[in-house]
C-alpha cells in the first residue's frame, strides 16, 4: 500500500508542480503527517522532492524533472487511452484520468501516446453485435502511430473478391465491438469496416488527410449519415437508344417512380430522369447495364459507379 501511495503522490506532483501538504493528504486519503513520511522516503530514493514553508508553500519536485513512474509498455498505454476515448458512462473520467496519465509521461514517450489518444475511438453502443476475426487490426495500428499513409486489400459488402486502395488514416472507431478503419480515399473520408480488410501494406510515406479534423469529427459525419433514413434521389442518365426503352419498361424495385424523357443529347442518346429510393439503390440498379447507361447526377452516384466499375474490371483482370 505505501509503495502505491509513493507512486501517488510523485504522479501527483508531476502533473500539479507543487501541492500544499493538507492538499495531498486530502486526495490521498491519509494524514498530513503521513504525507511528509513519505516525502522523506522519496526524497531519500533519489528524488527531487522538498517542501517550501509559507503561505505559497507546500511539497514540490526540482523544476524540469520528470520520470516514467507509469511501468507500461507503449502497447498497454495506447490500450488504455483508447478506454479513455470511451462515450459510456464512464467516459468524462476516464478521458480525465487519460489526460493526467500522458502528462505525467516523459516527453519522448509523451508524442506517441497522445497522438494515439487522438486516432483512437470507443462507442459501447453499436450496430452488429457478432464477434470478428480482425488479423489486419495491429498492422493498422502500427501504420497509426507512425501516421502514414496505407494500401488496404478490402472487400467491400457486395465485391466477391478483395481489392486494392490507398488511403489516408483519421483514425480506428470501435463501435460496440465491431471495429472501423475511418480514412480519406481520394480526398472522401470513409469508414471500412476491419474485418474485411485483407491485407496491409505500409507506405512509409506520411498520411495526407484532406482536412484538419479530428477523427471525433469525422466519425460523427459518417456515423450520422449512415444512421440517417435512406431519402430517394432524383438520377439523370444518357441512355443508348437502343437500351432506353427498355430501361423504361422494366419496373426496378429500387425506383420510387417512373422514368420519364427530358430530351436528347447531340450524341443521340436519351436523358432519363426518375427517382431512386437510395443512391445505393441506384447504383446496383443501373450498374448491370454497364455502358448503356451513363449516370450525369447526382456526382456522388457518378464517383460510385465508376468505383464499383473499377472493381468489376480489376475482378475479371485477376487470373483465376
Amino acid at each position: 500500500m505505501r509503495s502505491d501511495r509513493l507512486l501517488a503522490t510523485l504522479l501527483l506532483l508531476q502533473t500539479h508542480g507543487r501541492l500544499p501538504a493538507p492538499e495531498i493528504a486530502r486526495r490521498l486519503e491519509v494524514s498530513t503527517r503521513t504525507v511528509r513520511r513519505d516525502v522523506d522516503a522519496l526524497s531519500s530514493a533519489g528524488v527531487p522532492v522538498y517542501c517550501e514553508r509559507g503561505r505559497r508553500g507546500g511539497v514540490a519536485l526540482l523544476e524540469g524533472y520528470r520520470t516514467d513512474v507509469t511501468g507500461m509498455t507503449d502497447d498497454e498505454l495506447r490500450a488504455l487511452v483508447a478506454l479513455g476515448s470511451s462515450d459510456g458512462a464512464l467516459g468524462p473520467a476516464l478521458a480525465s484520468a487519460t489526460r493526467k496519465l500522458v502528462a505525467a509521461l516523459p516527453a519522448a514517450r509523451r508524442e506517441g501516446v497522445d497522438r494515439a489518444r487522438r486516432r483512437l475511438l470507443v462507442e459501447h453502443q453499436g450496430w452488429r453485435h457478432e464477434p470478428e476475426d480482425l488479423p489486419a487490426l495491429p498492422a493498422l495500428d502500427a501504420a497509426l502511430v507512425a501516421d502514414e499513409r496505407v494500401r488496404l486489400h478490402y472487400a467491400t459488402g457486395d465485391a466477391a473478391v478483395a481489392t486494392w486502395r490507398t488511403v489516408d488514416p483519421y483514425g480506428l472507431v470501435s463501435k460496440g465491438g465491431t471495429w472501423y478503419l475511418v480514412a480519406a480515399h481520394r480526398g472522401r473520408p470513409k469508414m471500412y469496416r476491419v474485418s474485411r480488410v485483407r491485407d496491409v501494406a505500409r507506405t512509409g510515406t506520411p498520411a495526407r488527410r484532406p482536412d484538419d479534423r479530428d477523427l471525433a469529427e469525422v466519425w460523427a459525419e459518417l456515423r450520422d449519415r449512415l444512421q440517417e433514413p435512406t431519402e430517394e434521389v432524383w438520377v439523370r442518365v444518357l441512355a443508348d437508344p437502343a437500351w432506353a426503352p427498355t430501361l423504361r419498361r422494366v419496373a426496378l424495385a429500387v425506383l420510387a417512380g417512373p422514368w420519364r424523357q427530358e430530351g436528347t443529347a447531340s450524341d443521340g442518346r436519351e436523358v432519363l430522369v426518375a427517382p431512386f429510393r437510395s443512391v445505393l439503390a441506384a447504383r446496383a440498379g443501373l450498374l448491370g447495364y454497364g455502358d448503356a447507361v451513363e449516370v450525369l447526377e447526382p456526382a456522388s452516384l457518378r464517383v460510385e459507379m465508376a468505383e464499383a466499375a473499377a472493381r468489376v474490371v480489376e475482378l475479371y483482370s485477376s487470373e483465376r
